[in-house]
């Protein structure tokens, strides 16, 4: 028998996974690996909450993966080295991983896959991360698409690959080259409340898909998205984020009828769009999408960013998700919307400081679908909402959160405020508001026209 490494990264599952069956299919024997990259501990995006996710479940793929009869190997250090070195050690003549799609993940496979081919070893990936390939999804001249409906349209009609059973049993090398997780990662202590986050692991994450994929919130899914006060999302993002389930899978489950299974399958979309644009467009993890908006004179007031950074705004429904994202490592989608939105418009900051504080607090925190989104809500990415629309706080939240029930809840010291006056409470009974909502968006659409009429 020869052997394979199965390398292991944001693909932390064994139903529905490329790799690993491509190497079951080919009679070899499987060394599976994880590695603890340095690079991505320290980088700027470092996250306590994901990094103590990310040990839970590294360490239920080991159970899974030791019962079937393949223990699992953890490793630290430069991917580029220790890959090769685990692979040359159990003697394999192949390292094969899901497909990573980010900058960074490009560059770190591309230094790996030249050190495997100095060995003589051989190096291929597989998709597994998304539903559809960077290169399966292009426009009829064979370009990529920068706007998401005809993204969208040309996603739809794609063939999908058939979805992989997870393996019963799995042919393993017999020796262990590496340590546990619990050995070389310490007992991190997640910076978000621990009884607020989502338990680690393959099996909990399918289940929170079945209930989900079984809900009547996701055929009401269309209509409460945007509800503030309700469980009308599912809750997915770090499953997804960190392949305990297969976005292939998800979308099987829950299709259907209705306009609520239809949206939600749009957002797998949006979240494959964001994914082929930074795979077409790297540059993107650091500079805008539309090169004039990246002239926009920002502010760089400290005390005003630490007042966003803090929830002290002194705007209800913003000062909310910033407590919810610190204290439960997740946000609402469209209080992650309003949030952006202010941060960028009202305070005229640069979006790439709230990318980083969303991505040092968010399970989910994403490279791709984050940069996206803030892009989005700052008007500086593809098929973002205009410059000159400006989302009014107040009026965000008496439309999503009418009753006040978000803002009590991540706002305490208002919980006995009325619904009429709980978003916009009278003098002092809240913070006063950091700036004006008139005078911030004159602001805004004069630095943005500037920007526009400069380039």
């Amino acid at each position: 028998m020869t052997t394979s490494v199965v390398w292991f990264r944001r693909d932390l599952r064994l139903h529905d996974h490329p790799a690993l069956t491509a190497a079951q299919a080919d009679g070899d024997r499987i060394a599976p690996l994880f590695v603890i990259d340095e690079r991505l501990q320290a980088g700027r995006f470092r996250s306590a909450n994901r990094l103590w996710f990310m040990r839970g479940s590294v360490s239920a793929l080991a159970t899974a993966l030791e019962v079937r009869g393949a223990p699992l190997s953890v490793l630290r250090g430069d991917p580029s080295e220790v890959v090769p070195a685990f692979a040359a050690a159990v003697g394999a003549g192949r390292v094969v991983a899901s497909r990573d799609y980010t900058p960074y993940g490009r560059e770190r496979d591309d230094r790996v896959a030249a050190a495997l081919g100095r060995r003589g070893i051989a190096w291929g990936t597989f998709p597994g991360l998304l539903i559809h390939e960077p290169e399966d999804v292009d426009t009829a001249n064979g370009r990529p698409f920068r706007l998401f409906g005809p993204f969208q349209r040309a996603w739809l009609e794609r063939p999908e690959r058939d979805i992989l059973a997870a393996p019963d049993a799995i042919a393993g090398v017999g020796t262990v080259h590496g340590r546990r997780v619990e050995d070389l990662l310490e007992a991190i202590r997640p910076s978000a409340d621990p009884a607020l986050l989502p338990a680690p692991g393959e099996d909990p994450a399918r289940e929170r898909l079945a209930r989900w994929a079984a809900s009547r919130a996701l055929d009401r899914y269309a209509t409460d998205r945007d509800r503030l006060d309700l469980e009308g999302t599912s809750r997915l993002g770090q499953d997804l984020r960190w392949g305990l389930i297969s976005p292939l899978d998800v979308g099987e489950r829950c299709a259907g009828l209705g306009e609520g299974r239809r949206r939600f399958l749009s957002e797998l979309a949006w979240r494959d769009f964001y994914a082929h644009l930074l795979w077409h467009e790297p540059r993107l993890a650091r500079t805008s999408f539309r090169p004039s908006l990246d002239q926009v004179a920002w502010e760089h007031d400290p005390r005003v960013i630490d007042a966003w950074r803090t929830g002290r705004t002194g705007y209800p429904v913003v000062d909310a998700a910033i407590h919810q994202i610190t204290a439960s490592g997740w946000m609402h989608n469209r209080a992650r919307m309003i949030a952006a939105s202010f941060l960028t418009k009202h305070l005229g900051v640069d979006w790439r400081v709230g990318e980083q504080f969303f991505m040092k607090h968010l399970l989910d925190g994403d490279p791709a679908s984050n940069n996206g989104g803030w892009q989005w809500a700052a008007s500086t990415g593809t098929d973002a909402q205009p410059w000159f629309r400006i989302f009014n706080p107040t009026l965000q939240a008496i439309r999503h959160d009418p009753d006040g029930a978000y803002v009590r809840r991540w706002v305490p010291e208002l919980a006995r405020l009325s619904r009429d006056v709980i978003h916009a409470p009278p003098p002092g009974a809240y913070i006063a508001p950091i700036v004006d909502p008139r005078e911030a968006r004159a602001r805004a659409l004069t630095a943005y026209r500037d920007a526009s009429r400069t380039h």
